[in-house]
């Protein structure tokens, strides 16, 4: 039986010894010595800082009756890999248990790794089985009824999370496909990859979690993962700062709702409003609205009793497309638009333009849609508002839009394109969309 074993040097003081490391750390040793010390003891470890590198150090462990040497960091926690760890000792024991399985079922693991049988196991066979009932019931049937009809299925060795992302398998309304949001996580204690259903093992090399929906999957199996990701509202912490897509989809909504409760108060009070979307409001009472939406989701109140200045309602719409991970016309896009903006001739500039938006992702189109056709009624009001669509061109544009790469001398060179993008999104809403 392998022991987790730190292995002291006699009674000797260790100077400079990094304060988030106890009596395992030896400080300057060579690996002949660190070899020595271990004396031949499964499971034993020791720290040491390098010789040849002052201020790296070292994980020396001893297993398969050899020392094993491993770079060791330290960012608040403990890792060797990407997997962080509170303590050394937590450290060395995932990576005896790796180390453990890696020898004993290498085989088994190569064979799954190299050639895994996805569509006999997990995942796959749990989506494909679903997509066959779909087929072949009723469409009269309730989703009640579907969800509880499909829960009672021969699919108990599967993970009840991998059930949840299968049953909701086409099941939004709105149909918007998103990828998963892989990050690697560091797990407690056993897990199974819910796609391919075998155990997720590794000291460096292991599982990831979906930060948006939880999914938990081996690395190499996030790469056959299709598009289906299903955001927890748990887990998705604001509205603001939120990637589109994932929010439209964590709350099941054709838009963010977001755009739609800012336009509605817009457009029932605001629609005749000098300078509308030109003047600004107070900034902190924009923050205020940000932070009620962030807090409140949809039942943020941004009612005139609240806010009676129109200006803070349109100032945190404009702040939310700022503030967009990736803008409503994407970093994809962006070169495009922009490419298309510079074509002399208008009717080729408005079918490139119309081309180009048929590339944006489907909750960014819809968005942008709904946001011109918003627009359009803004500039029918010219006459009291003074907005017409080369104005909103001027604010919207880097709104809307931004460079891939973050240039000054980029933003400024291609600000007149931008506008130009908006005002004809505006002027042709009827026609592009």
């Amino acid at each position: 039986m392998l022991k987790n074993t730190s292995l002291q040097y006699g009674n000797r003081t260790v100077e400079n010894r990094p304060k988030y490391y106890g009596r395992e750390f030896h400080g300057i040793i060579s690996r002949e010595q660190a070899d020595e010390l271990l004396g031949g003891v499964e499971g034993a470890y020791i720290l040491r800082e390098s010789q040849r590198q002052p201020g790296c150090y070292t994980l020396a462990l001893r297993f398969g009756n050899q020392t094993l040497n491993y770079r060791l960091f330290h960012d608040g926690k403990h890792f060797v890999g990407e997997k962080r760890f509170e303590s050394i000792h937590d450290l060395v024991t995932d990576g005896l248990i790796t180390l453990y399985i890696e020898t004993k079922a290498a085989e088994y693991i190569s064979k799954m790794t190299t050639n895994p049988i996805y569509e006999h196991i997990g995942y796959a066979t749990l989506l494909r089985e679903k997509v066959s009932r779909r087929l072949s019931r009723s469409k009269n049937e309730s989703r009640r009824a579907n969800v509880t009809n499909e829960e009672h299925t021969s699919v108990e060795k599967i993970s009840s999370l991998v059930r949840r992302a299968a049953l909701t398998h086409n099941d939004n309304h709105f149909n918007y496909e998103k990828t998963h949001n892989f990050k690697v996580h560091t797990f407690r204690g056993p897990h199974w990859c819910e796609y391919c259903a075998n155990f997720m093992w590794g000291l460096i090399a292991q599982g990831v979690r979906c930060s948006d929906c939880g999914l938990n999957v081996h690395k190499q199996c996030s790469k056959h993962v299709p598009n289906d990701c299903q955001p927890d509202l748990k887990r998705i912490k604001k509205v603001y700062c939120c990637d589109l897509t994932t929010l439209v989809k964590a709350h099941n909504t054709q838009r963010p709702m977001v755009v739609d409760i800012c336009i509605r108060e817009i457009e029932a009070r605001g629609l005749k409003s000098e300078g509308l979307y030109r003047v600004s409001g107070f900034t902190e009472h924009i923050e205020d609205v940000k932070m009620a939406f962030d807090r409140d989701g949809e039942k943020a109140d941004i009612s005139a009793s609240i806010y009676p200045d129109i200006n803070i309602i349109t100032g945190a719409l404009k702040l939310y497309f700022r503030d967009l991970p990736i803008p409503l016309i994407t970093y994809d896009t962006y070169s495009k638009f922009i490419e298309a903006a510079k074509i002399s001739n208008a009717d080729e500039r408005l079918e490139a333009v119309h081309e180009v938006l048929l590339l944006l992702p489907p909750a960014h189109y819809e968005t942008l849609r709904y946001l011109m056709i918003h627009l359009k009624k803004v500039t029918m009001n010219e006459k009291d508002n003074l907005m017409n669509a080369e104005n909103l061109g001027i604010v919207f544009g880097p709104t809307l839009m931004r460079p891939p790469e973050d240039s000054t001398l980029t933003t400024l060179h291609d600000m007149r394109y931008q506008k130009l993008i908006v005002q004809i999104l505006i002027e042709n809403e009827d026609v592009l969309f």
